[in-house]
């Protein structure tokens, strides 16, 4: 599932509004010690390997705070990044410079995490027919943005949201009264968006198989349930497997032949990348 257009765009205006009022307030004061007119050029490195992630988030910020700036990206989202490479200049008023830095390296750094460890996971799918997925497990307000990442890292996203797929899971079954009558609903209430069905046994497996799900999440299946349910299924529904799954053990999990395995992992448990930006000397 692939981020609309015009998603992506709502997203990106207000991720920088909101990053530049928590960090600027009425004002940078800081900044005021510069010279007001005072010019300035500045790289942007990284002090570690990674995926570079979150250039149309940056592109925007600085195109909102001072157009003025001349911004040239040395490497592209998706591009390897070295340890101390730099892979940003800015030139530019120094104030400007100034206070757009932490607003900038906030994006680069979260976005650039999310995508390096996407591709280290999906590394492991290699030759693979399993699809790493994301999940909702995402920082509040950066929902597009990480799931942008993971895609940049060569994952694939999940839903978006509540609005774009259904996942039928244990209270949704319970309140519906029953696997099939919850299917049957959301066929009239939204007929053009997959659903998905989350099970924990073998007989609501084959509950959701009979009321013609799309996709059967099994969550916690052991490894050779999982290959017994491949195999059972036999093509006449996608297979997710969640629960329970680590870098260790992903591609033995893949080997059962599921088609995709979500993980909350990539988005919820971050280390952010340690960037730098110096201006440089005269």
């Amino acid at each position: 599932m692939s981020i609309p257009q015009s998603l992506l765009e709502q997203s990106i205006q207000l991720n920088i509004q909101h990053a530049l009022q928590e960090d600027l307030g009425d004002g940078d004061i800081t900044a005021m010690l510069t010279p007001e007119h005072e010019q300035a050029t500045a790289a942007v490195l990284s002090r570690e390997d990674m995926i570079l992630a979150g250039q149309p988030w940056v592109d925007a910020l600085i195109q909102h705070f001072d157009p003025t700036v001349q911004v040239s990206w040395l490497k592209n989202d998706g591009d390897w990044v070295a340890a101390g490479e730099t892979f940003l200049t800015l030139q530019g008023k120094a104030r400007s410079l100034l206070s757009i830095e932490r607003a900038a390296l906030n994006f680069i750094q979260t976005l650039s995490a999310v995508a390096t460890k996407t591709a280290h996971y999906v590394k492991q799918l290699d030759g693979l027919h399993t699809q790493l997925l994301d999940t909702r497990k995402t920082l509040p307000g950066l929902r597009i943005a990480q799931k942008y990442a993971v895609a940049i890292g060569g994952g694939q996203n999940h839903r978006l949201g509540l609005f774009d797929a259904f996942l039928i899971k244990e209270n949704h079954i319970m309140a519906a009264g029953g696997i099939a009558q919850a299917i049957v609903q959301a066929r009239q209430i939204a007929p053009n968006k997959p659903v998905e069905v989350e099970v924990e046994t073998w007989d609501e497996l084959n509950q959701a198989l009979e009321a013609k799900a799309d996709i059967v999440m099994l969550d916690n299946f052991s490894q050779q349930q999982m290959i017994d349910a491949v195999k059972y299924v036999a093509g006449r529904c996608k297979l997710e497997a969640s629960g329970n799954i680590t870098l260790d053990n992903l591609a033995l999990v893949a080997s059962s032949g599921v088609d995709y395995i979500s993980m909350g992992v990539l988005t919820k448990d971050l280390k952010a990348v340690d960037l730098s930006m110096r201006f440089n000397n005269n």
